[in-house]
């Protein structure tokens, strides 16, 4: 097998069963806050004391990120730079909504503090669980499709 194959065949996994429903839950829930963010982001701002507009925008990020998330839970077999990059950007998405909180950008009330900080720890809880999956998939020897 030449370098370029080998390569190949060396980011393909099996995913373990965690893997493959953490992939699944977090599409599962990132879909349902998604739709939920898009449809209400006007009733929800205004009882969480945020932007309505940041909300229907966060909503439509999660959605084909969800689609996504999905898509990877479902494969026999996945690619680990496909997965570690959902990891990153979840962890992403948890410093990130800390950092709104932390640098003032929006005036909310507690709940909607409750709110941003229950989702950041969900996501990084997701990410960990997610990352823990990826280590005990099992590498697929050939890149081959079958």
């Amino acid at each position: 097998m030449n370098s370029v194959a080998s390569r190949l065949a060396m980011s393909f996994n099996t995913p373990s069963p965690l893997l493959r429903r953490a992939l699944l839950a977090d599409a599962m829930l990132t879909g349902i806050t998604g739709i939920a963010l898009v449809l209400a982001a006007g009733p929800l701002g205004a009882f969480l004391a945020l932007p309505a507009a940041a909300l229907r925008i966060a909503g439509a990020i999660f959605i084909p990120f969800a689609a996504f998330a999905g898509w990877l839970g479902t494969r026999p077999r996945v690619n680990r730079h496909l997965v570690f990059a959902l990891i990153a950007l979840n962890a992403l998405w948890a410093v990130d909504s800390v950092l709104l909180l932390l640098t003032g950008w929006v005036e909310t009330t507690a709940l909607g503090e409750c709110f941003v900080i229950g989702q950041a720890l969900f996501t990084a809880v997701i990410a960990e669980v997610e990352f823990l999956g990826l280590r005990r998939s099992t590498r697929v020897d050939s890149y081959a499709r079958h």
